[in-house]
Order: structure tokens, then C-alpha cells, then sequence
């Protein structure tokens, strides 16, 4: 049997890079915006209504399409499922095209 030519990782090891949030959500003008976002939205994600859990403040254009950073209007307050699905659904979008 001939030896395979690329070599196995050890996957019980290999680790993933640390992710790294872009400086942007580091700043006051992005705390505040995720603030009025989330306030606005009354506590109830704005896709599926559930309530009683953790708001995400999600841009509706993502910054990587052209978004605005900070505009309230570009806002919503999404669960973590509604927000997963949705990021999922723009990066599959993206990498399409």
C-alpha cells in the first residue's frame, strides 16, 4: 500500500485562530447604536417575536455590502437563532456571487 501524500492533521489538537471582532464593534458610537436597537425593539427578537432571550443588534445590509454603520434605520434586534440564520444566509449570498 503506498503511503498517502499529504499528511494528516491531528485534529484532537489543531485549534481554530482566535476570532477577532473588527475595531468598529470596539467603539461608544457602536455601543450606542446596539443600544437603541435593541431598545427599540421592545425586548422581542424582530424576526420571530420570541422574547425572554439575549438581542443580537444585527445590520439589515451588512457592513460588508455597504451598510451604515451606525444608522438606527440599518438595525435590528434579532434571538441568537434568527441571527445565526441570517448571517449564515448573507455569507452564503456573498460567497455566490
Amino acid at each position: 500500500m503506498a503511503r498517502p501524500r499529504l499528511a494528516s492533521a491531528d485534529l484532537r489538537t489543531a485549534r481554530q485562530p482566535v476570532k477577532r471582532a473588527a475595531s468598529h464593534y470596539r467603539t461608544p458610537e457602536h455601543a450606542a447604536w446596539r443600544a437603541d436597537v435593541v431598545r427599540r425593539a421592545g425586548g422581542a427578537c424582530q424576526a420571530c417575536g420570541r422574547t425572554g432571550t439575549r438581542l443580537f443588534a444585527d445590520h439589515i445590509v451588512e457592513l460588508k455590502d455597504g451598510g451604515a454603520a451606525t444608522d438606527v434605520a440599518n438595525g435590528q434586534a434579532l434571538c441568537g437563532s434568527c441571527h445565526t440564520a441570517k448571517t449564515a444566509r448573507e455569507r452564503a449570498k456573498r460567497s455566490a456571487t
